[in-house]
């Protein structure tokens, strides 16, 4: 008989796999080989540039809209000292809100692929065990549970608006203007502690381990180099589709996630972007009517009120200036034709020193029915009450019979269907 006895297998020299988890706490629960310090720290590098450039945009925003000039204009009245900032918003250069909204909003669309890929990236230390080893951890930890919640709930809020136009429970300037304060106060505590080692990460990749990094990764499909180009992509893929609601013309229609993006709304001189039609606001064509409207103008002598063949009969002026909306979209340069507000302020005797002017629409529904606008504003010759726009008296959704246009301003504050003009101290 043949001898059928074999030999023993060696023995499998690799350690044995550790038993997999499926509780999120357990490192081994969050296999992708793509987490680790360096794909961390690139992406935190580019948030803590970008994130600065949007708090700081945002806080200007909120100064052009002049909040302590009047109530009317400030949409966060209890600010209290996080309004140490604020200052007088200039007329120069003309377009100067219409590029701080466009950086604003736009950059902001840009980094959201960015910023959910850091937080994927540091998703595991959201579910480390035990919550604290230490003061100095527990505080990190706060830090990090403040800095997502902030980042998500600014980057969410930002979105509806620009998207969706006003649908939160409370106006959106207060829950935005506190939200960025709360978020930017985590960012920086975040960034003191985190920055040193993430340039540390960029300097020495392959030596830097940490809790991001997985005991058993799985086989990588992509490169982190590859992940990095995909978010680059997705971020590039979104600003293609956003900016081109700055501009007029072919661009704007490459403005697919804008609201105000695509074609211009009609043809002809009136043809260009608007926020809100004469219907939304409710505007009475009634009211509107030569025979029917008044422009009230009240001052230091006494009040004057004046049909609209009135106003063409005063000396009219001419300034090309853009619209530029918190939403981020603007228009090019339109040609106003009207009168200078300062030349109405010398209706009712300030011939020499125009002062504030509070001003009021026959607008019904909506936000932004009454505006003030300062002195500095009403002197500048290129503020208007405007009756024509590019050569033909404005249309109905551009404010006929008269409306507001001042350089530099939020077009919020560009008050239309204008009925009273309340010059003095507010």
């Amino acid at each position: 008989m043949r001898d059928d006895h074999r030999l023993p297998s060696p023995p499998d020299p690799r350690p044995p796999s550790p038993p997999a988890t499926r509780l999120p706490s357990s490192p081994g629960f969050w296999r992708s080989p793509l987490r680790g310090p360096s794909f961390t720290a690139v992406l935190g590098l580019v948030l803590l540039v970008g994130i600065t450039v949007l708090f700081v945009t945002g806080l200007v925003s909120y100064a052009a809209y002049n909040p302590g000039l009047s109530p009317v204009n400030d949409k966060t009245p209890d600010k209290g000292i996080l309004g140490f900032y604020l200052f007088a918003w200039p007329t120069n250069p003309h377009w100067l809100y219409r590029l701080n909204q466009g950086v604003h909003v736009t950059l902001g669309i840009t980094l959201i692929p960015v910023l959910l890929a850091k937080l994927w990236s540091v998703v595991p230390r959201l579910f480390a065990l035990p919550p604290a080893r230490s003061l100095a951890h527990a505080l990190e930890r706060i830090s990090l549970l403040l800095l997502v919640g902030g980042a998500l709930f600014e980057f969410v809020t930002g979105v509806l608006n620009v998207q969706l136009d006003y649908v939160f429970p409370g106006s959106f300037y207060p829950l935005h203007f506190y939200g960025a304060w709360v978020f930017f106060a985590a960012f920086v505590a975040h960034a003191l502690l985190k920055t040193p080692l993430a340039l540390r990460s960029l300097r020495r990749p392959r030596q830097e381990r940490n809790d991001l990094v997985s005991p058993r990764p799985a086989e990588p499909t992509v490169s982190r180099r590859g992940a990095l180009w995909f978010v680059g992509g997705g971020s590039l893929l979104l600003f293609v589709t956003t900016v081109g609601q700055n501009f007029d013309g072919v661009l704007r229609r490459t403005a697919l996630l804008a609201p105000h993006g695509g074609g211009d709304p009609g043809t002809g001189p009136n043809g260009f972007q608007i926020n809100k039609t004469a219907a939304y606001a409710g505007i009475d064509t009634a009211e509107t009517d030569d025979d029917a409207w008044r422009l009230v103008v009240t001052g230091r002598t006494g009040t004057v009120r004046l049909r609209r063949d009135e106003l063409l009969r005063l000396p009219l002026h001419s300034a090309a200036l853009p619209i530029a909306c918190v939403e981020g979209w603007s228009t090019s340069d339109q040609w106003w034709r009207g009168v200078r507000l300062r030349d109405l302020a010398a209706l009712v005797g300030y011939e020499d020193d125009p002062p504030d002017v509070f001003v009021e629409s026959l607008q019904r529904r909506g936000a932004f029915r009454h505006a003030a606008l300062r002195a500095n504003q009403v002197a500048d010759r290129r503020s208007l009450l405007a009756l024509f726009v590019n050569g033909e008296e404005l249309s109905p959704d551009h404010g006929y019979p008269a409306r507001v246009i001042v350089p530099a301003a939020p077009g919020v504050l560009d008050t239309k269907w204008v009925a009273r003009m309340t010059f003095g101290d507010l």
